[in-house]
């Protein structure tokens, strides 16, 4: 049973050191249909499901497309805000920021917290800059918590989908390989900020209520 176990880790690993051996053998083979679909290859735009987009940093030109896809809610992973280039006023704007190098459970509730609000209004584009590192582990983490796919199959459409460099993705499944995604569950379902009672928002967060 042991060595049962140590099978998905070492998978996971393999995937960690060997990304772009996988995206060079998987090159000439089909898309699977369950992974996100390519809509517009200039914002490298996605469609996930039918209320979740993903894409690099958008202009104003994307912005007429946005419109057709009924996108009601743009989150913004980058430090810049998007009312840089998104001006309509059907859109909502939603800002959260952070690095795939820093991001710990935290970062990701609340993320996948804001899209299942956001789904609710509408379909939802997120981004980053390229479209690849930042979006692509909440797009995995989505897939994984939200949706129910394995890591396995998670981290293969992360690595392989054709969404940018390789080399920008060994944060991100460094975090996952880590991530305890039934404590995820367990506290997306709670409105817990994160996994752990000790990180600094549940701190935060005790201090709060027991100043009130």
């Amino acid at each position: 049973m042991p060595t049962l176990r140590i099978i998905p880790v070492l998978s996971l690993l393999l995937m960690l050191f060997a990304v772009p051996a996988a995206q060079a053998d998987d090159a000439g083979s089909p898309r699977p249909a369950e992974w996100a679909q390519p809509v517009e290859v200039q914002y490298n735009l996605y469609q996930m499901s039918p209320t979740l987009y993903r894409s690099a940093l958008p202009d104003g030109g994307a912005v007429p497309l946005l419109e057709k896809l009924k996108v009601a809610t743009v989150i913004n992973f980058l430090p810049e805000p998007d009312s840089n280039w998104l001006s309509a006023p059907g859109i909502n704007q939603v800002q959260m920021p952070y690095r795939t190098n820093h991001v710990d459970d935290s970062d990701v509730l609340a993320t996948l917290r804001a899209i299942q609000s956001a789904e609710s209004k509408g379909p939802v584009l997120m981004h980053c800059k390229h479209g690849s590192d930042r979006t692509g582990l909440m797009s995995a983490m989505y897939r994984v918590v939200i949706q129910g796919w394995s890591k396995e199959d998670a981290l293969k459409e992360m690595t392989e989908g054709g969404f940018g460099d390789s080399s920008h993705f060994k944060d991100g499944i460094r975090y996952m390989m880590q991530a305890d995604v039934d404590k995820l569950r367990t506290a997306l379902a709670n409105g817990d900020c994160s996994t752990s009672r000790f990180a600094t928002c549940s701190m935060k967060s005790w201090l709060k209520t027991a100043g009130e």
